[in-house]
């Protein structure tokens, strides 16, 4: 693990195959949080959340660390949220051939009015080649936020860039780990309680599951790797309870 600026803690480290997470920690809840954002490198590079408007600075050199910040193509985001796409129009600026990454929905109702170039708009279960990998996008409206929330997967490293699911509370110190995320993640939701309440949250996990994801990216904490879709249904089954059929086989 690299730490690329010493005062801000903010670091990077391989989780997959070419895959980067970039953390930085802050203090602004009991207990510690993070920020993560990821950088898939390969002929058209991606970052995958930009984080706040405000750590724009930092995010951009941990970028830099990798690759030159000016040879991004793709800047993606899960839903419209300041950690999520905040300093967009800045990575906009310094990457000048670069487009935001977004679902068709978040495209139409947010990011093309606020960002300063089109989007890049993904249909549920498109795929675009960034050279010698694939990503594939997924849409989950209100899973757990905004009706435009979708999530990404590297299909080269069986990478999900999950965004909020799996938000763990502290620093998220270690890049990557297998031990369970489960109970941190809940214990971190519960009290703040700021999933949406989907009435279609069995069949999106499924939906997710059914990629069989390797790696969880998280936006907030470690990431995971292990099987991703017991886990998956594992979250599903908290969410919605057990009902009368298992997770992900009501597709």
């Amino acid at each position: 693990m690299a730490i690329t600026n010493a005062s801000a803690g903010t670091n990077i480290h391989e989780i997959a195959d070419g895959v980067y997470r970039i953390n930085t920690p802050v203090d602004i809840v009991p207990g510690g949080f993070s920020f993560n954002q990821y950088l898939i490198v390969d002929d058209q590079p991606l970052l995958f959340h930009t984080g706040p408007r405000k750590m724009f600075p930092l995010v951009r050199e941990a970028v830099d660390s990798v690759i030159p910040v000016s040879r991004l193509r793709f800047i993606a985001l899960s839903h419209f949220e300041a950690d999520e796409c905040g300093s967009l129009n800045e990575w906009l600026s310094a990457a000048p051939q670069s487009v935001p990454l977004c679902s068709q929905v978040a495209a139409m109702v947010s990011v093309d009015d606020f960002a300063d170039r089109p989007a890049h708009a993904m249909a549920d279960g498109a795929t675009l080649s960034l050279g010698s990998r694939a990503v594939k996008w997924l849409d989950a409206p209100h899973l757990p936020h905004g009706w435009e929330t979708g999530f990404l997967m590297d299909t080269r490293t069986r990478t999900l860039f999950c965004g909020d699911l799996f938000t763990q509370g502290g620093t998220g110190a270690a890049p990557l780990i297998s031990e369970d995320i489960l109970e941190n993640s809940e214990a971190f939701r519960k009290p703040m309680d700021y999933f949406s309440h989907s009435t279609h949250t069995r069949q999106l996990i499924g939906h997710l599951a059914a990629e069989l994801p390797g790696t969880l990216a998280c936006m907030h904490g470690s990431a995971w790797t292990g099987d991703g879709a017991t886990l998956l249904r594992a979250l599903g089954e908290r969410l919605v309870g057990n009902g009368s059929r298992p997770m992900g086989l009501d597709l």
